[in-house]
C-alpha cells in the first residue's frame, strides 16, 4: 500500500520533472474550467471545484498507488452531490464527504481495491450512461439561456419546467453554446494536445464579454470568486446526522473507489504500467477528507484529465501535484478573469463531457453482448435516470451479481458427472 511517488523519486530526474511540469501545467489548463462547471453543476458556488482540484487533487496524486492519475471533482459526482445538498444543505455534504473518506479509509486498510473485479461491467456502463444523460438534462437550462428560477432535481418534472420556459429562449447563449462545443471539437481533432477546454471557453467568454451579449457570466450570477483557499474547518457532526447521511457517504465511496480504480485500470494499459489498488483507495479517503475540511467536494481520479495527462507526456505523480499547484496559482492570480466566464459555454463543456462518458463508441459492442448483460445495463440505466443512484447500484450490483452465480451453476450442471460411490 505504499505511494508511487515514493517509488518513482527514488530514479527522478530533471527529465522527468520537465515532462511532469509541461504535462501538469497542461492538465491545469483542462482541470479549471471542467472544476468550475462540475461544482456550478453540483448546485455548489463555482469556488469549491477550485478548492476541490487543488487539495484533493494534491493529495491523490501525492499518496496514490498509480503513477499519472490526476484526481478532483468529477462528473459522476453531480447527481449524487445534487442531491445530497438539496435533502440536507451544504454543510451536509461536507459531513457525508468526510465520512465517505473515512470508509475508504477503511476499505483502503482492509484490502477492499480488489474487490473492484466483482462488480458487474454492465452495472457501471448503465450507470455511467445514465449519469451522462442526468448532467446533459442538467445543462439544458443554461445552454438555452432560460429564464428559469430553479429547475425541479427530479428528471420528468426538469423536462416539464425546461418546456414551461421555452418562450424565454435566448438565441445569443444557443450561439455561445455551440460556438464552444464545435471548438472543443476542433481543436481536439487539430491540435489534441493543445489545451482545448480553457481556449475554446476562454474564447467564447471574451465574445460575451467585450460585446457584450445577454448571457449570463459566473461573476453575474455567483459574484467575484475568491483569490484564496478558505482555512480548513471541521464540520459539525452528531449521531443523529450521522445516521442521516451514512447512505449518501456510502454511495460517495463506492463511486469515489470504483471511478479512481476504473481509472488507474485505464492509465495502466496506457503507460504499460501497474498500479497499486488498495493505495489508490487510501488516497481516495484522504483526499475526499482533506477535500471536506476545506469545504469542497467529493473527489476521485478522473479518467479524461488522466488521460490528457499521459498524451501530455506526464511520467510521475508529480505531474498530478504540479496540476494542483498550478490551479492555486491561477485561482491567486487570476480569479476575476475566472468570474468573465459564460454560462452557456461552460454548459456546452459538460454537455460534451457527458456524451463522452457514455462511450458511445462502446455502444456496438454492448449490443452483441449476452441479453441478460443488456438488460442489466439497460435496468442500471434506467434506475440511474428516474429512480435514485443509490437504487441502480444496489438493485444493479445484486441482479449482476445473481446472474453470475447462475451461469457459474449452468456451467457446474454442465460439467457435472455422477460420482462413484
Amino acid at each position: 500500500m505504499k505511494p508511487k511517488i515514493l517509488t518513482t523519486l527514488k530514479t527522478y530526474d530533471r527529465h522527468q520533472f520537465a515532462a511532469d511540469l509541461a504535462a501538469g501545467v497542461s492538465v491545469a489548463m483542462v482541470a479549471l474550467p471542467l472544476s468550475l462547471a462540475i461544482a456550478i453543476a453540483s448546485g455548489a458556488g463555482p469556488e469549491k471545484g477550485l478548492v476541490t482540484a487543488i487539495v484533493a487533487g494534491f493529495l491523490i496524486s501525492a499518496l496514490g498507488g498509480s503513477r499519472v492519475q490526476i484526481g478532483g471533482p468529477t462528473g459522476a459526482f453531480i447527481v449524487v452531490v445534487f442531491g445530497v445538498i438539496a435533502a440536507h444543505g451544504y454543510d451536509g455534504l461536507v459531513l457525508a464527504t468526510l465520512m465517505a473518506g473515512v470508509i475508504m479509509l477503511v476499505a483502503g486498510l482492509l484490502r477492499a481495491g480488489n474487490l473492484v473485479a466483482f462488480v458487474p461491467e454492465p452495472v457501471i456502463s448503465g450507470f455511467t450512461i445514465g449519469i451522462g444523460v442526468i448532467i446533459a438534462m442538467s445543462q439544458v437550462k443554461d445552454f438555452l439561456g432560460l429564464a428559469l428560477d430553479d429547475a425541479p432535481a427530479d428528471f420528468i418534472a426538469k423536462t416539464g419546467a425546461l418546456w414551461a420556459g421555452r418562450d424565454t429562449l435566448n438565441l445569443w447563449a444557443v450561439a455561445i453554446g455551440l460556438a464552444t462545443m464545435v471548438m472543443i471539437v476542433a481543436l481536439r481533432r487539430l491540435a489534441p494536445r493543445a489545451p482545448g477546454l480553457i481556449v475554446a471557453v476562454g474564447v467564447t467568454s471574451a465574445l460575451v464579454a467585450f460585446a457584450p451579449l445577454p448571457v449570463d457570466t459566473i461573476q453575474s450570477r455567483f459574484g467575484a470568486l475568491p483569490a484564496t483557499l478558505p482555512m480548513p474547518a471541521v464540520p459539525e457532526i452528531s449521531v443523529g446526522r450521522l445516521v442521516e447521511l451514512l447512505p449518501s457517504a456510502l454511495v460517495i465511496a463506492f463511486l469515489a473507489s470504483i471511478e479512481s480504480l476504473l481509472s488507474a485500470m485505464v492509465s495502466d494499459k496506457m503507460i504499460g504500467g501497474r498500479h497499486r489498488p488498495n493505495a489508490e483507495v487510501l488516497a481516495q479517503g484522504f483526499a475526499n477528507i482533506g477535500s471536506s475540511l476545506f469545504g469542497g467536494l467529493p473527489a476521485t481520479g478522473a479518467i479524461a484529465r488522466t488521460a490528457t495527462n499521459v498524451r501530455a507526456g506526464g511520467k510521475t505523480p508529480v505531474a498530478g501535484i504540479v496540476h494542483a499547484l498550478t490551479i492555486l496559482l491561477v485561482m491567486q492570480l487570476a480569479a476575476p478573469l475566472a468570474g468573465y466566464l459564460a454560462m452557456p459555454a461552460l454548459a456546452g463543456l459538460l454537455m460534451l463531457t457527458a456524451w463522452n462518458m457514455s462511450e458511445p463508441h462502446r455502444w456496438g459492442a454492448y449490443m452483441r453482448t449476452r441479453v441478460s448483460d443488456r438488460a442489466l445495463l439497460l435496468l442500471t440505466l434506467v434506475l440511474t435516470v428516474f429512480a435514485d443512484l443509490t437504487v441502480a447500484i444496489g438493485v444493479g450490483v445484486s441482479v449482476g451479481l445473481a446472474l453470475r452465480l447462475r451461469r457459474r451453476g449452468v456451467e457446474m450442471e454442465k460439467d457435472w458427472t455422477t460420482p462413484e460411490r
